[in-house]
């Protein structure tokens, strides 16, 4: 079970999001501002935080840069009433993974959670191996038929996702929320860029291949 941290100093805010959480099978823990969340996250294991702005003590600006600064690669998804483009870059540059304002919908919110803790899961394993062809996280790179292949982050990012769920089918939208972040000026196109540049670097593996479902999507299938 996923533990997610809810720093949130509206009391009643606090308990709607703990049962919306609970209801989707995560286990909630909360904290009434930025200070106590920061002592909470140095006592107890957190896969996920979700973080207001304006807090007593600590706000969520000052305690998101403190996370960030300490090394800490903790998913973090603001939630706050602060709805300004401004704002949104600020939180977007300190270090948060996504961004949204309240009132927010609860279907949304807990799509974006899942999407932010599968990338999570997807960056700390690190490696993955199909076939005979390696991803290595860390390096960027992809080692088959004893080459190494360096990639831009955000091919290498996008082919780790597909191959990370072989004949599981991505529409555009999923790969653009999970790798491009909200302050991106792309749109759904780029990921198509992308996905013709992965093709043409790995069109001789002998391990996968990355394949267009007409009007959804793209799935990687292993050969």
């Amino acid at each position: 079970m996923f533990r997610i941290l809810i720093a949130e100093d509206d009391k009643g805010t606090r308990r709607l999001m703990e049962d919306t959480l609970s209801d989707a099978g995560y286990e909630p823990i909360s904290a009434a501002d930025g200070q106590e969340a920061l002592e909470l996250l140095t006592r107890k294991h957190v896969d996920l935080l979700i973080l207001d702005v304006m807090m007593p003590r600590l706000d969520g600006f000052a305690l998101l840069a403190a996370l960030r600064r300490s090394g800490s690669q903790l998913p973090v998804l603001m939630l706050t009433a602060k709805e300004a483009l401004a704002d949104k870059k600020q939180g977007l540059r300190l270090g948060a993974d996504d961004y949204m304002t309240e009132p927010a919908d609860e279907e949304e919110m807990l799509l974006r959670i899942q999407a932010l803790l599968r990338r999570a899961q997807a960056i700390s394993s690190r490696r993955l191996t199909v076939g005979g062809t390696t991803l290595v996280y860390d390096d960027l790179a992809v080692e088959w038929s004893g080459t190494v292949t360096d990639l831009p982050r955000k091919e290498f990012q996008l082919l780790y996702k597909l191959l990370s769920c072989p004949d599981k089918t991505f529409t555009r939208r999923q790969l653009m929320d999970e790798i491009w972040d909200l302050a991106t000026d792309s749109d759904e196109h780029t990921v198509n860029v992308h996905i013709n540049r992965l093709r043409d670097r790995f069109k001789e593996n002998p391990d996968f291949s990355i394949v267009t479902v007409r009007g959804l999507g793209y799935k990687a299938v292993r050969l």
